[in-house]
């Protein structure tokens, strides 16, 4: 089903206008400007925050298996966090996670 283009465009408008004014406030207002040290102290913790709550939905409730937990996506994110925790490799991380994704998938059928 179309949406009306006269319902649709209002709706593309006001979304493009929202983000532009959520970004600008921070580069446009912010941009030249120095911050507070306590201010960069926590944002330094905004990826560890967001980070696991866009990870957890795609390993725990996968749409490939139909929102099923998936016994090979949980066991490649335990690999990929536990290389992360131990060597501190990004690229050991993805390429032990990856692999163990694909070898448990392999070995299941």
């Amino acid at each position: 089903m179309i949406p009306d283009p006269g319902k649709i465009w209002p709706v593309i408008i006001a979304m493009a206008v929202g983000t532009f004014f959520i970004r600008y406030s921070f580069l446009g207002l912010l941009g030249d400007r120095e911050l507070p040290a306590w201010f960069l102290r926590h944002l330094r913790y905004v990826g560890v925050a967001v980070l696991p709550g866009l990870i957890a939905p795609l390993i725990l409730w996968p749409q490939a298996t139909g929102g099923t937990p998936d016994l090979a996506r949980i066991l490649a994110a335990a690999v990929a966090v536990g290389i992360g925790i131990w060597k501190k490799s990004v690229i050991g991380t993805v390429v032990f996670g990856i692999g163990t994704l694909y070898l448990v998938q392999y070995l299941n059928g």
